[in-house]
């Protein structure tokens, strides 16, 4: 007699097996079976551990979200999503509501200030952008309807460190929440949880994968119902991650600590060097001695410093264009954290929406650059700067 089961397109489950495979599977289904109604119950409910629709979760977002909540010593799991600004989304849209206020720093990544700026002022969610190292300015722009603070450890991209001590006082004083991008630091230099900040927010896209072909983000909670909060609505609006960039995430999140060290070891040697070069006006890096909040870095990251590299170039346009065109081997790209050296020139990336004035305040200019440290040779990489440099500058 004919097998019935053999004409069923799924009909079984994976192979049975003795041994287990030493790398994580990729689970890519968006779907996952049930024996019974009562079991789907008891998923939903929370008596039994299992998955349901990807959206809700997946195995490789959990197996991420693990090794990050390890990180940042987060109490209750933490929510991948599909990108930083994914994570962004989600705490700025998810903890607020219309009639509160917001209070920003005014140095945030680029689509961050966008967010605060137009898009919750849109839909009745006021906002403040201050300076996040200056407590008076913070506490002066509080007020009775302030929700949170949102702030990043080191800004993008003049890399200025907040007062991060200052802030957790003040917001709990306040009773206000205190939001960290821990994206520049990473867990590696800096625990924004252990800190005394209320959410830790990641764009795993960086330095935490590693290799420029992954998009996702990360937010974790220290209260439970704030973490429930940010969960449920990163499932309502969409914004999960792909098994397939979570599997990838896993990958670099294997030789993060050897890439961070070598990174910010050369990170530290071409601040230097660039320091010494004709036509560097000036170079922001926060191991160095003359960078404005050096001593704030130093109770910080306790000298695991970033791989950012800031430098402003005598110069305008033309020679930002002839220092790109001369950097041969560097990609000139808006992003940061992969194994290769980047660079970013935020006039006309990351901060374009900005007027001149408005970057100018924030000392942006058009011969500014933001250096994503790589693991190349340092001297390599120091001989590339030194030709880069002295064709922007040539007459």
């Amino acid at each position: 007699m004919k097998n019935e089961k053999a004409s069923v397109i799924r009909p079984d489950a994976l192979p049975h097996s003795a041994s287990r495979p030493v790398v994580t599977p990729l689970s890519p289904s968006v779907v996952y079976a049930s024996d019974t109604p009562d079991m789907l119950d008891q998923q939903y409910e929370g008596g039994l551990q299992g998955y349901t629709y990807s959206r809700e979760g997946h195995p490789n977002a959990d197996v991420v979200a693990k090794r990050l909540d390890r990180m940042e010593n987060a109490p209750f799991p933490g929510v991948m999503t599909g990108s930083g600004m994914g994570a962004v989304s989600a705490v700025l849209l998810g903890l607020t509501r219309s009639g509160d206020h917001v209070i920003g720093g005014n140095q945030l990544y680029g689509r961050s200030l966008r967010m605060t700026s137009e898009d919750l002022p849109r839909l009745g969610i006021a906002t403040t952008l201050v300076d996040a190292g200056d407590i008076d300015a913070v506490r002066a722009a509080l007020r009775p309807t302030t929700r949170m603070i949102l702030v990043e450890v080191v800004s993008n991209p003049t890399l200025r460190l907040a007062d991060i001590a200052g802030l957790v006082d003040l917001a709990r004083e306040s009773g206000v929440l205190l939001v960290v991008d821990n994206t520049f630091t990473t867990p590696m230099a800096f625990k924004a949880l252990d800190a005394g900040a209320d959410v830790v927010i990641h764009s795993v896209t960086k330095l935490l994968a590693g290799h420029s072909d992954v998009m996702l983000g990360y937010v974790a909670a220290r209260d439970k119902a704030l973490n429930d909060r940010l969960r449920v609505f990163a499932v309502t609006m969409g914004l999960s991650a792909s098994p397939f960039d979570c599997w990838l995430a896993e990958r670099g999140l294997l030789t993060l600590e050897l890439r961070f060290e070598r990174a910010q070891r050369t990170a530290a040697l071409l601040a230097d060097h660039l320091a010494g070069l004709p036509g560097v006006k000036r170079v922001l890096y926060p191991g160095r001695a003359d960078h404005p909040d050096t001593l704030r870095a130093k109770a910080l990251l306790k000298g695991r410093n970033c791989n950012m590299v800031s430098f402003e170039l005598d110069g305008a346009r033309h020679a930002a264009n002839a220092f790109t065109r001369a950097a041969e081997g560097l990609s000139f790209a808006p992003t940061l954290g992969d194994v290769g050296t980047t660079l970013s020139h935020p006039a006309s990336s990351s901060h374009r929406a900005l007027s001149p004035e408005q970057r100018a305040a924030l000392g942006i200019s058009e011969g500014f650059f933001r250096v994503s440290v790589g693991l190349e040779d340092p001297d390599n990489l120091c001989a590339i700067f030194t030709e880069a440099v002295s064709a922007a500058v040539a007459p």
